[in-house]
């Protein structure tokens, strides 16, 4: 029985390991928290994953929540122009659901039946030390911590990260007492509401501890007025200014927000990082090496929702390579042939989001705008959330996006 470290009990420190014990290897998963911990802790990410990645979890049967959690039908696109008038306002329709589960709730779940299971859980915050130690013990150590000094052994693939400082300021609001949207009462849609030149808010139907809740997260362009949070460390005054930054904004969903209220005290976040591709493969001082997993090597900014669907694709395409790989061992080659099977999903990921950061171009406001008039177009555009490699053949190249809504409008 192959002996395997996962050090990271996120989605995919968790799922991967949650995939090897079901094939028989010998899992032993380092979490800095105990489930108890995790769960009456603060929210850790504003996750919705859509088809494919609920794919992954629903193969190996950890899909525990889909049924309380809500079905969110649609994906729609607001933009808000002069007097906080709306100038563009549409939504797609996925062609699976999507859905989102407080990683508090999922984490916990998951990191018991891993125990359950018979994995072996060490609660203990891994320093470089600690991996270099263990490394001779394990056929194989993978790292699925994405903050701390474990990161630190991955360097910076600078070919891959354009963005050396963090591009938006993210606050996030978990509440209960979110009215629908009057124009589509009848399902549930994430909501994308850009503001040019200030930042988007979205808004996304979520299970949390106390049941169906929404989330409204503002990424806001840095030192402009949505990069507004940083020392708000009082939860209720971090939802007054995310309410007050919507009436100003964004009226039409604050219209829907007069009534609500925080989940529970640990319900709100605020942080920045720059978005960043790293090496995947970490060298220990006593000469061991280490792969890196999900956002440890590619760490996206949230503004287009693919984190946690990128971490359950990362464990999946792992899980694959170490499965097909034997008794063999877990060398250089092999790590790095793991990681190319991953960046296959995870290269187009990096390639939209990093595009969504920076000002539109004209091709890219022209789709936006028809999408409010062609329904074939928005739901191109909300289904690319759940295969962002789509955007390739329609989205980056002007030529492209409008021989794209040519062949639509002559439909």
């Amino acid at each position: 029985m192959r002996k395997i470290l996962i050090v990271g009990a996120g989605q995919s420190g968790l799922q991967l390991a949650l995939g090897l014990q079901s094939h028989g290897y010998e899992v032993t998963l380092m979490s800095n928290r105990t489930a108890d911990e995790i769960r009456s802790g603060r929210v850790m990410s504003t996750q919705c994953m859509f088809d494919t990645a609920l794919g992954h979890e629903r193969d190996l049967g950890l899909n525990f929540w889909e049924s309380q959690a809500p079905r969110i039908e649609g994906l729609g696109v607001s933009v808000a122009g002069p007097e906080s008038a709306r100038l563009i306002d549409w939504v797609g329709k996925l062609d699976g659901y999507a859905q989102s589960v407080d990683q508090r709730v999922k984490m916990a779940g998951w990191m018991e039946t891993f125990v359950q299971r018979g994995g072996q859980l060490v609660i203990h915050g891994a320093a470089v030390g600690d991996l270099d130690y263990f490394a001779g013990r394990y056929d194989l150590v993978l790292v699925a911590a994405g903050k701390g000094e474990l990161v630190s052994m991955f360097g910076r693939d600078a070919a891959r990260s354009p963005y050396a400082e963090p591009q938006r300021a993210l606050a996030v609001a978990y509440v209960h007492g979110l009215g629908p949207r009057p124009e589509h009462p009848d399902f549930d849609a994430v909501r994308c509401n850009i503001v040019p030149g200030v930042g988007e808010l979205f808004v996304m139907p979520t299970l949390t501890l106390g049941g169906r809740a929404d989330i409204l997260f503002w990424e806001g362009i840095p030192g402009g007025p949505v990069d507004a949070f940083q020392g708000v460390k009082d939860p209720s005054e971090h939802l007054a200014l995310t309410l007050e930054l919507m009436e100003k904004f964004l009226p039409w969903e604050y219209a829907r927000a007069t009534r609500v209220e925080l989940t529970d005290a640990g319900g709100t976040l605020a942080g920045r990082y720059a978005p960043t591709v790293r090496n995947p493969i970490g060298r220990l001082p006593g000469g061991g090496l280490v792969l890196g997993v999900a956002d440890v090597v590619v760490a996206n900014d949230p503004i287009t929702g693919q984190g946690s669907n990128s971490a359950s694709k990362c464990a999946a395409a792992y899980l694959a390579a170490i499965v097909e790989h034997g008794d063999r061992p877990f060398d250089e080659e092999w790590m790095r042939s793991a990681f190319d099977r991953y960046w296959k999903t995870a290269e187009p990921v990096t390639k939209w989001t990093n595009a969504m950061l920076a000002p539109p171009p004209e091709h890219v406001l022209n789709l936006l705008g028809a999408a409010g008039q062609l329904q074939p177009v928005a739901d191109r555009f909300a289904n690319g959330f759940d295969d962002p490699a789509d955007f390739e053949d329609f989205f980056f190249d002007p030529e492209k996006a409008s021989a794209y809504l040519a062949s639509v409008a002559g439909a």
